[in-house]
C-alpha cells in the first residue's frame, strides 16, 4: 500500500509524547504524516492578539485565538485518517474532549492515550474511540497494526 496516514496528535502539551510517537514511527517505518496543534502554549493562547490587535479585556483575548486555533484544528482533524487524543495528568485538557467529540461528529477514527486514573471522567469519550491506550509505544504498536496488518514484534 502506497498510502500515507494523516495522523492528528490533539492534546496536552506538556510531556514528551508527541516525540515518543514520532520516532516510534520513525523505527517502524511507517508511512506517516504528523500534525498537531500548535504546541508553544504562548504562541497558541496569543496569536490573535499578535496578528489583530490587543484586547484589555482577557475574554476577547482568549476568543481571538481560540477562532485562529479552530481553524488550524478543524482543517486538520477533516483531513486526518486517525487523531490520537491525549488525556494528561496534570492539566484537564477540555480541548483535547472537544477534539474528541468533533472527530466522533466527522466519523474520524481516533484512539484516546490517558493514565488509568482519567477513566472514570473518560468513559464516555472512550466509548466514542477506536482504540485507547496508555502509552505512545502503544499508539505505535496500533498505527503499525492498523496500517500493515502486523503484529508487534
Amino acid at each position: 500500500m502506497n498510502k500515507i496516514w494523516n495522523i492528528y496528535l490533539s492534546g496536552e502539551i506538556h510531556s514528551d509524547w508527541r516525540e515518543r510517537i514520532a520516532a516510534g514511527i520513525k523505527e517502524a517505518e511507517l508511512p506517516v504524516s504528523l500534525s498537531a496543534p500548535v504546541t508553544v502554549h504562548a504562541d497558541s493562547d496569543d496569536c490573535g492578539v499578535a496578528i489583530f490587535g490587543a484586547e484589555d479585556n482577557k475574554y476577547w483575548h482568549d476568543h481571538k485565538g481560540a477562532m485562529l486555533n479552530a481553524v488550524r484544528t478543524g482543517t486538520l482533524l477533516r483531513e486526518a485518517d486517525i487523531a490520537i487524543i491525549r488525556f494528561g495528568e496534570k492539566y484537564k485538557q477540555w480541548n483535547a474532549a472537544f477534539d474528541a467529540g468533533y472527530c466522533a461528529a466527522l466519523g474520524t477514527p481516533y484512539i484516546t492515550l490517558h493514565p488509568e486514573e482519567h477513566d472514570h471522567a473518560l468513559k464516555e469519550v472512550d466509548a466514542a474511540a477506536s482504540a485507547m491506550a496508555r502509552t505512545p509505544e502503544q499508539v505505535v504498536q496500533a498505527l503499525g497494526y492498523i496500517i500493515n496488518g502486523t503484529l508487534p514484534r
